[in-house]
């Protein structure tokens, strides 16, 4: 089982499916996308284009999954499919999960309370879906939706990988039985999973997402005057929206000031005196920034933000939605003596030089910082008597940023 493979792989277009196969003996896995509306069958099948019409009506794309062979060390499978709006009306974009099944379990999804969490974490495989932004306006704007899946060669439970090893082994001889008995049979992937992309016309109501305030925007802002600002200064701050899907009905917009702003540097003991020392003058509401702000941030990247640390293979961070995932997360990098590696391309917000606090303790000796090893950004554990600097998240409200 933990034996690695080299692996050859061919791609094969057809007009309306996709299919990326890995040659293991027999194995392969590959993404199907069907039921694409108001679309000619000859576009490439990676790019969707949707029009829309002024009366809503809501179109809708199945990416469709099907993993044939499934074990530890499997080549990781990454897809991202391009969507664009041709229209003259602006859009929303949502996803939902129609169905799956897992060798021949089929998961009651109106009983799982987080089918994202479920598949992204509950088994040694990860299944990881990411929409870069709810919305894409009239005329070309465009968003992205991704599917990563992994099943690392060494994982947090043997115990687990060897299960579903054998599970998986078991399942492809029951099928090969049934081919072997019926020349007629048609052969099941060991997994299947059916998303479903929808996108309808944005009528701005309260649950839709708030065009104005996306992850990673840029805003300058008054700390002193508590409002927008237009010019940097003393007091007029660049900061980064660290929101994910801000929504109108929310009242405020989180903020993290740049981190090449002048913070201050502190030890763990001196933390809350320094940063009080600093913020006195604010007017804004503000408050420390944490792990659980840096997860919700650096999590989105599906493919190359990973937790890392010694005899385990690097595992995809992946969703974090779940009700109590971020602690369960905090958790296992903790008892792992772990590290989070991200991509500074990706959350170029984040590129930086130096340490810098989060306010969550990793062990009784360490506390999370945002760091940078061998010019690589990463969240780890760092001494409490290092100087680090603090990094305060403002929340802004919104009638103050107009």
């Amino acid at each position: 089982m933990k034996e690695r493979y080299k692996r050859y792989i061919k791609i094969y277009w057809l007009p309306v499916l996709f299919i990326a196969t890995s040659f293991i003996f027999t194995t392969f896995a590959w993404f199907a996308y069907s039921g694409i509306n108001r679309v000619s069958t000859e576009i490439d099948v990676k790019a969707w284009y949707i029009e829309l019409s002024k009366d809503g009506e809501r179109v809708s794309n199945d990416i469709v999954i099907t993993l044939n062979d499934v074990y530890p060390g499997m080549e990781p499978v990454h897809e991202l499919v391009s969507i664009q709006n041709k229209g003259d009306s602006d859009a929303k974009l949502s996803y939902q999960v129609a169905s799956v099944r897992v060798m021949d379990n089929e998961i009651d999804l109106l009983n799982t309370a987080d089918i994202n969490d479920t598949l992204a974490h509950q088994y040694p495989f990860h299944v990881n879906m990411e929409l870069s932004k709810q919305y894409i306006k009239s005329n070309n704007d465009s968003s992205t939706f991704e599917v990563s899946v992994t099943w690392p060669l060494d994982s947090l439970n043997d115990n687990l990988d060897s299960q579903w090893g054998t599970n998986s082994y078991n399942f492809q001889q029951a099928e090969r039985a049934r081919l072997a008995a019926d020349a007629n049979y048609n052969v099941r992937p060991a997994v299947k999973i059916v998303i479903s992309v929808m996108a309808e016309q944005y009528i701005n109501d309260q649950n839709d997402s708030d065009m104005r305030y996306n992850l990673g925007d840029t805003i300058l802002y008054d700390v002193l005057l508590n409002k927008k600002c237009n010019t940097l200064g003393n007091t007029c701050i660049s900061t980064t929206v660290i929101d994910y899907n801000n929504k109108n009905s929310d009242q405020s917009v989180t903020l993290m000031p740049s981190l090449y702003n002048t913070l201050p540097d502190t030890t763990i003991a001196n933390y809350n005196t320094t940063y009080d020392n600093y913020v006195s003058s604010w007017t804004s509401v503000n408050r420390k920034m944490t792990l659980s702000d840096m997860l919700n941030i650096v999590s989105h990247d599906i493919v190359n933000t990973n937790i890392t640390a010694s005899n385990i293979s690097p595992q995809v961070l992946g969703n974090m939605t779940g009700s109590n995932r971020i602690n369960q997360t905090t958790t296992n990098i903790t008892n792992l003596n772990g590290t989070i590696n991200f991509d500074n391309l990706r959350f170029t917000y984040l590129s930086h030089s130096g340490c810098f606090w989060l306010d969550t303790a990793y062990d009784t000796d360490r506390y999370f910082a945002l760091n940078k090893v061998d010019n690589k950004s990463m969240i780890t554990g760092v001494d409490k008597i290092s100087t680090c600097k603090i990094i305060p998240v403002i929340i802004a409200p919104k009638n103050n940023l107009q």
